[in-house]
């Protein structure tokens, strides 16, 4: 088939997080968590006395958060989570003073959040390489869709490594509000890149996992599954008719006339 539309997913299809681990991801956001409270404690927001509360209440909800995201594939963004313990605080009797607390400084209070995070995420080597071959194509049209809790962190990634430009579609659960495998963010990507939901036939999928696997077939997308050097725990085993594997991003340019 002509492929009109590409979507790719962020980690590990386009980008590595080196070395992996539970461990590893609750460092980079405790180390984010750590920075910051150190804005706020600055802009006199919090006093030092709340921290250790803001502290067990962020962690609570953060996981609360995660979970009912997997289970309902609704998204709850970062910057309610900050705001969620902020007004938890406050309720509880803290001298919480978020009076002048705008829209604008959450958000960049989660991008100080996931800044550590950001520092972990590289992209493989052939990457920028396929995406500047693949937007050669005078008709291809070639989307990202990304579950993450923070728009701006994928956005500074792709900006940052000089990819951003190759893209017709940027689309994160962050922003959409509901997460792969949902249907409704595919025919989304596929309405920002210029498509259809009767384009869909047409557009393939590139992911790393069943979310990416379950969400294309969903939505009636031909998915190639970029196997990943990590296995992660719990994952689902992919079974898909005709589904394409590969083990570097470079061969997508195989399927692509």
């Amino acid at each position: 088939m002509r492929v009109k539309g590409l979507i790719f997913d962020f980690g590990f299809t386009l980008f590595s997080f080196e070395n992996p681990s539970i461990e590893k991801y609750y460092d980079c956001f405790n180390r984010g968590l750590l920075k910051s409270l150190f804005i706020l404690k600055q802009e006199k927001i919090i006093e030092e006395k709340e921290i250790d509360s803001f502290i067990k209440i962020f962690n609570r909800k953060r996981n609360t958060f995660f979970k009912s995201s997997i289970k309902t594939k609704e998204e709850f963004p970062t910057t309610l989570l900050f705001k969620s313990v902020l007004t938890a605080l406050k309720e509880r009797g803290y001298n919480i003073k978020d009076e002048n607390v705008k829209e604008e400084f959450i958000e960049n209070l989660a991008e100080i959040y996931h800044s550590c995070e950001e520092e972990e995420w590289k992209p493989y080597k052939e990457t920028k390489f396929t995406l500047e071959s693949l937007s050669k194509s005078s008709y291809l049209k070639i989307g990202l869709i990304s579950n993450h809790p923070n728009h701006k962190t994928i956005n500074n990634l792709l900006k940052n490594n000089e990819m951003k430009h190759y893209f017709d579609a940027i689309v994160t659960s962050a922003k959409f509000g509901k997460r792969k495998p949902n249907p409704d963010i595919f025919f989304y990507t596929l309405k920002k890149m210029g498509l259809n939901k009767d384009d869909a036939k047409d557009c393939m999928m590139v992911g790393d996992e069943a979310a990416d696997a379950v969400g294309a077939d969903r939505a009636g997308m031909q998915l190639i599954l970029k196997e990943r050097e990590y296995e992660f725990p719990f994952e689902r085993e992919i079974n898909l008719p005709n589904l394409i594997k590969i083990k570097s991003i470079k061969e997508v340019l195989n399927y692509i006339e």
